[in-house]
């Protein structure tokens, strides 16, 4: 008995002309189911981190920083440490998951995808939820009149970049490691660090000289550094194109690595 074309265009549906796209969809079918419990602490977030730093905080700071308002100054700051929180969220347990527990990625080798394209498309839905997490974050600020610029809307393309110069490295990092406690060390060791002295909550200036440095060698420092430029309608204090170069460094060393790291663990 013949089967048609359509039978088995089923049975073996095509890969879309970006064949990451397919990796992609997977996790958006995913999150249709989670997406309300995301979409509620991405405005809880911005909304108590206001009230508690930018208000509560910013009250016992009459002069604000630099002659600016302490929560105009925070929010910029606060955008960028958040898209490296959900970055390196998204990108640790996950990624470890898929192989260590659920096998999704051996499953998704399995069939013609090749590894840049698993590495790819989960790439992608990380960046997703960054930008969507962030983009609330804009709303709420904004409501609260933080941003004093129309070019805080280049934030967006901004924490886009620092993502993926972070989720790379770390998918990288996530696909390496032998015991989930190492993701935990992350954490404590890069993530809590860089969020309190890459000059989220105070001037990098105000470091001794030694932490001043190591808080310009962290891609968020360079990531605030450029949102606040943003958000505030000034320069840089670094440039423009130094700070996009060396972010996107990061991100094309990270995907090397974590398509290393990939083909290492799905290539037989």
């Amino acid at each position: 008995m013949s089967v048609t074309g359509s039978t088995r265009e089923r049975a073996h549906p095509r890969l879309p002309w970006v064949p990451a796209y397919a990796v992609f969809e997977h996790y958006l079918v995913g999150y249709r189911r989670t997406w309300r419990a995301g979409v509620f602490s991405s405005f809880l977030l911005p909304v108590l981190t206001v009230l508690g730093f930018g208000l509560g905080v910013g009250a016992y700071i009459d002069q604000g920083v630099g002659g600016v308002r302490y929560l105009d100054w925070l929010v910029p700051g606060l955008i960028a440490s958040t898209a490296l929180q959900v970055t390196v969220g998204d990108s640790t347990w996950p990624v470890f998951s898929n192989f260590q527990w659920v096998k999704t990625y051996f499953a998704q080798s399995a069939s013609p995808l090749r590894v840049g394209d698993i590495l790819a498309g989960h790439l992608a839905f990380v960046l997703f939820r960054v930008l969507t997490t962030i983009a609330a974050f804009l709303l709420v600020t904004g409501l609260f009149g933080a941003l004093r610029s129309p070019w805080a809307v280049a934030t967006v393309p901004v924490v886009a970049l620092l993502g993926l110069a972070v989720a790379a490295p770390t998918f990288a990092y996530s696909a390496s490691v032998s015991s989930d406690s190492w993701l935990a060390m992350l954490f404590r060791f890069a993530v809590i660090p860089m969020t309190l002295f890459a000059g989220v909550f105070f001037p990098v200036e105000s470091l001794p000289d030694a932490l001043r440095w190591l808080a310009y060698v962290t891609p968020l420092w360079h990531a605030v550094d450029l949102c606040r430029a943003a958000t505030l309608g000034v320069a840089p204090q670094w440039s423009i194109a130094g700070h996009l170069l060396y972010l996107a460094a990061w991100a094309v060393a990270g995907w090397l690595l974590a398509l290393r790291a990939f083909r290492r663990n799905l290539v037989v």
